[in-house]
């Protein structure tokens, strides 16, 4: 429509019909101005009364008249021209779906099995919970925030526009996977295999990860605007203005148990296993196979275990009368955990966490200095405020300040394979304004990520994603 509207004042090429596409409003806005651009008739009846024209001479056989039309058609094109505007509609339709409709997705780590898979590929869709308008609006189409081969990031940071969100179809459901931007995502060095925070770089994550080391060394990160941060999908656990509490593995919600996804794992440690070894082909059929891991070193040798679902663990159990596994015993991680405070996180691990209250927008909290570390960063960076700490005191924008109300909501995110995951657990809420959109379902999938025909997991294509 905005192409037929610059056509039928006389604007027919090429550069015209891309400007209407790429951006509308301004396009009208110089038309609007241009004292050359006069109304020559509806574009839309004249270029069909042409095609048909030139259908009906093709017909005739009437080269010469066919001939003559064409040369005084305003809507001839070269060859060229054709390829591209073939070319540019397309890359148009496809990034203006993927930008505000629905956008395809891969699963690359094994945070959210075994009820998504690495190599899943996933619809999302945008809508659900309401379309997130263009923040930055400068980039590579088709790309998200790197370009491949290059190595470099796919877009400008200005110019940018602000935050807004069309109103949702539905609310984000408890229990339910979601996908959303990195919170902490926006400061970060970026090595061949992950993204790490600046926050979360330490002497043992240099230590273990080389490639970090010289990035740290030349003070290498990457600061990205909100839309630009990595996607993560997980589950969302806690809603906001619910409390949390993780108690030997198991979530509560409000002192309540919360319902158990029906594919959650867990590391598994082979305290005993049988002298003839395990059949792997059977496990494999089971889908254990993937899910091996080495998980340290004692007197006696490797320990070894596997990230399990109940249903796996029952049936590995049954394989061998002898063989015997124990869940995996994990140790105190004080200050890897959200909010990163020894005296809040004392005694804390993944597997028994909390209390963490999530915030809900409009809601009041009374602030203190022992309570601060939960709510530092949503005051500071989630919701733009100046917050310092002067003499025993917490002042926002400038302000003595004893309590805070919270401008939106916040969500608890944890992935499936609870023992595996980098989720809430390591860096906290999950703002609304970080909402990507909901997965539909899984269009292909392939084992370990690895393309081949052996590797396609039919029977995963057309599953749904949005899984219990």
């Amino acid at each position: 429509m905005a192409v037929n509207l610059v056509r039928s004042f006389g604007k027919y090429g090429l550069g015209h019909s891309a400007g209407a596409v790429l951006y509308a409003p301004a396009s009208f806005a110089w038309l609007a101005k241009n004292e050359t651009a006069k109304y020559v008739g509806p574009n839309y009846t004249d270029e069909k009364a042409y095609l048909d024209e030139v259908k009906e001479l093709r017909s005739n056989g009437d080269k010469q008249r066919l001939k003559r039309v064409i040369e005084k058609s305003p809507y001839l094109k070269s060859a060229l021209r054709e390829w591209l505007e073939s070319i540019f509609f397309a890359v148009f339709a496809a990034a203006f779906i993927r930008m505000f409709l629905i956008e395809a997705f891969v699963i690359p780590t094994p945070s959210m099995e075994g009820s998504l898979m690495v190599g899943d590929f996933l619809f999302v869709s945008k809508v659900s919970y309401g379309i997130r308008t263009p923040m930055t609006v400068a980039m590579f189409p088709l790309l998200h925030n790197r370009i491949p081969v290059l190595g470099t990031e796919s877009y400008l940071k200005k110019p940018s526009l602000d935050y807004h969100r069309l109103p949702a179809l539905e609310d984000i459901e408890r229990n339910k996977p979601f996908v959303f931007n990195w919170p902490v995502g926006d400061s970060v060095y970026i090595t061949s295999t992950r993204s790490y925070t600046v926050a979360q770089v330490d002497a043992n994550t240099i230590q273990n990860d080389p490639e970090l080391r010289k990035l740290v060394r030349n003070k290498d990160f990457v600061v990205r605007p909100l839309d630009k941060k990595d996607h993560y999908i997980k589950r969302c656990v806690a809603a906001p203005g619910d409390t949390l509490r993780i108690i030997n593995r198991q979530i509560f919600i409000n002192g309540k148990p919360a319902v158990n996804p029906k594919e959650m794992q867990f590391l598994n440690t082979i305290s005993k296993q049988p002298a003839s070894g395990f059949n792997i082909k059977q496990m494999e059929e089971w889908g254990i196979g993937d899910t091996y891991s080495d998980v340290g070193r004692t007197r006696n040798g490797t320990v070894f275990g596997f990230y399990l679902t109940e249903d796996q663990r029952k049936k590995l159990l049954n394989l061998h009368d002898d063989i015997e596994l124990q869940y995996h015993k994990v140790s105190l991680d004080e200050e890897r955990l959200f909010p990163h405070d020894k005296k809040i996180c004392r005694g804390w691990s993944v597997d028994n966490y909390g209390p963490v209250w999530i915030p809900r927008a409009g809601a009041t909290v009374q602030l203190t200095l022992e309570n601060l570390p939960f709510y530092r960063r949503v005051i500071s960076v989630y919701e733009d405020n100046e917050l310092e700490m002067k003499n025993g005191q917490i002042f926002i924008n400038g302000e003595a300040s004893t309590s805070y109300t919270f401008k939106q909501n916040y969500y608890w995110a944890m992935g499936d394979n609870r023992h595996n995951s980098e989720d809430s657990r390591a860096w906290g809420y999950v703002p609304h304004d970080h909402i990507v959109g909901k997965p539909l379902f899984i269009w292909f999938s392939l084992k370990n990520s690895q393309f081949s025909f052996k590797n396609i997991r039919f029977n995963r294509m057309f599953k749904s994603a949005n899984v219990d």
